[in-house]
């Protein structure tokens, strides 16, 4: 299949701004149909969970690392997680605007593909393209759930760091990280968590992109 080279920025402008379907009419009449740029997102999202899964992990590390120093080396350590913070923030918002863009484009095919319906004359091809439809979008409706149920994960992760950097940014100094022991167990636990929910929802994803290339509307 051809790979849609379309600006993901310029996409996001058009559906913030309500003209999804003036994107999606532009790239048909250059050749890329909505099935195209939605496995293109899918994939795209599949990227962006595993960066973020990757990104929250090294913040972890950075994290149980600032629990292991003595109060010399807190500043710099403090300036790396507070950078790895920021990073996993990015990374989250990414996922979740990735998350958006294949709902936008999943609805407006699924809109097509049955309003489509209605233009067969022969009744066994229509059956076939409903059951089609049907299959596909349950299959859907299971990927966008545990997108969703990933991308939920992040959030409790992401107010726990903020929490810690905070803390950190005004108490540097030694006590402040013996309260970190017990927060650092937590975070492992969640991004345990995070991980395992974010690989089966890739998964699925795989899942999906070969159900979508496979059934013909």
């Amino acid at each position: 299949m051809r790979r849609a080279s379309y600006s993901f920025g310029l996409a996001l402008a058009l559906l913030s701004a309500g003209c999804s379907s003036v994107y999606y009419n532009a790239m048909e009449k250059i050749g890329f149909a909505k099935r195209e740029i939605l496995v293109d997102r899918v994939a795209d999202t599949q990227k962006a969970q595993t960066a973020a899964k990757q990104q929250f992990s090294s913040a972890l590390e950075h994290f149980l690392a600032v629990t292991k120093i003595d109060g010399g080396e807190l500043q710099r350590k403090y300036d790396d997680l507070n950078r790895e913070f920021t990073k996993s923030e990015e990374r989250a918002k990414e996922v979740h605007e990735r998350i958006a863009a294949v709902e936008d484009v999943a609805d407006a095919l699924f809109r097509e593909w049955k309003d489509e319906l209605k233009q067969y004359s022969s009744a066994s091809l229509r059956s076939e393209s409903q059951r089609q439809l049907d299959a596909t979008r349950r299959r859907y409706d299971d990927l966008m759930r545990l997108m969703r149920r990933a991308a939920d994960r992040m959030e409790p992760v992401l107010a726990t760091f903020r929490d810690q950097v905070l803390f950190l940014k005004h108490n540097l100094n030694a006590r402040a990280i013996a309260s970190l022991d017990s927060t650092s167990r937590t975070l492992e636990a969640d991004i345990s968590r995070l991980i395992a929910d974010m690989e089966v929802s890739i998964r699925e994803s795989d899942a999906f992109i070969r159900t979508l290339k496979s059934s013909t509307p």
